[in-house]
């Protein structure tokens, strides 16, 4: 949307207790709040689905939950989306240092990776 909105507030007992927002606007917020999620509560069912059903990696799967694109997962790590892809790889098996700097880019601890 390019109009700005005027969020309905909703109040009880005289306090703000929820907001009417857009579809489009909160798709986008809650795609933030489970990522935020995410990185203090361990691995969600989503990224799980993907690794184990979809045989994504765990870096791809994260990847994709998150909203990063290939470009810019490499554009936080310094590197090339190439190189990304190649970290994508099923079979791919990263060093432990390149998965601290991949964790790191996604904002996660290496143990949600080792997955």
């Amino acid at each position: 949307m390019n109009t700005p909105t005027d969020y309905q507030k909703i109040e009880y007992n005289g306090k703000p207790a929820y907001v009417l927002v857009p579809w489009e606007d909160w798709d986008r917020i809650k795609r933030l709040i489970d990522a935020e999620r995410a990185k203090t509560s361990g691995i969600p069912q989503e990224v799980v689905e993907a690794h184990l059903l979809r045989d994504d990696s765990i870096i791809k799967a994260w990847r994709e939950y998150l909203g990063i694109t290939q470009k810019q997962l490499a554009t936080r790590m310094g590197i090339s989306q190439s190189s990304v892809v190649k970290f994508e790889r099923p079979d791919s098996r990263p060093r432990l240092v390149t998965l601290q700097k991949i964790a790191k880019a996604l904002e996660l601890n290496v143990g949600q990776l080792l997955g």
